[in-house]
């Protein structure tokens, strides 16, 4: 917990001639640069995202997010995968920054535009924050699979669910998630025909009442820590098939997370860290090809 009182710097303190500042930030091991565009920044590109996701000679991330103003909201989030692709949603990330920027604003909620909608944001207290990720989706068309059929029962071995929680999920029911080839497994499922945009890929098993153990293979990123939308579609699959309640606590490999799919949406609950700020320098950024 940061002092009372204590500045908490924006994001974009430093002008473009003197580089791109950047914020590190990580929700139970699922790591992100963050970016704020609201002031003069280099546009974002797929090119930019690809090197700044190389941990050798960029920063590394699982995700990176883009801060920019939005005119009916606090704030719009833009969310690049480390192959460089685009996502929709990213769970973790959206609560990481809300957390700062609630902190550095002094309020106690916050309302964020992503592509999956108008997400709310609130202090849940003792250092948590819980995102509203919004309804998930459950009908085909809308995840989206390449034909119709019945997404809680997907004709893949393993009889997996699909769900849409503004990116594709596909989340396996096994004995021993800790068991599975996660990185094999994943990277096969994850380019599954039945997945025309790609997908996120989940093994879960029941640990005990409405707790689960979850490991995530993320789409355009791979093994990752955690996973917020990965934790949101699990939930909700799992109560879809009757083996846990609305309300489930998930173990991932960087820790656990509070997911309630109430009447309202898919709310999230966890802790959120900053690790350090930086400055992409000028030279660096301008053999990003």
């Amino acid at each position: 917990m940061r002092p009372r009182g204590a500045y908490i710097p924006p994001m974009s303190d430093h002008g473009p001639l003197s580089g791109l500042p950047f914020l590190k930030m990580h929700g139970l091991g699922n790591d992100f640069v963050v970016i704020d565009a609201r002031a003069d920044a280099p546009r974002v590109t797929a090119g930019l995202a690809r090197a700044l996701a190389d941990r050798h000679r960029g920063v590394g991330f699982d995700q990176l997010a883009v801060i920019e103003d939005d005119p009916t909201a606090d704030l719009r989030l833009t969310f690049w995968n480390a192959d460089g692709s685009l996502s929709a949603a990213c769970g973790n990330a959206t609560r990481c920054i809300a957390r700062h920027e609630m902190d550095r604003r002094g309020v106690a909620a916050l309302t964020l535009r992503t592509e999956r909608g108008l997400l709310q944001a609130v202090d849940a207290g003792g250092g948590l924050t819980s995102v509203n990720m919004g309804q998930p989706l459950t009908d085909w068309a809308d995840i989206p699979l390449a034909h119709a059929m019945d997404t809680l029962h997907l004709p893949i071995p393993g009889d997996p669910v699909a769900t849409g929680m503004g990116n594709p999920h596909c989340s396996f029911f096994v004995d021993d998630a800790c068991a599975v080839d996660l990185a094999t497994e994943g990277a096969r499922i994850e380019h599954h025909p039945l997945f025309p945009a790609r997908t996120n890929v989940q093994f879960v098993h029941l640990v005990g009442p409405d707790h689960l153990r979850m490991r995530v293979w993320e789409r355009g990123a791979g093994v990752t820590l955690a996973s917020g939308s990965s934790s949101c579609a699990v939930a909700v699959a799992a109560a879809r098939r009757g083996l846990t309640g609305r309300a489930v606590t998930i173990t991932l490999d960087g820790g656990d997370i509070l997911i309630d799919w109430r009447v309202d949406g898919v709310w999230m609950t966890g802790p959120t860290a900053t690790v350090f700020s930086g400055v992409l320098t000028p030279a660096w950024l301008a053999a990003v090809p």
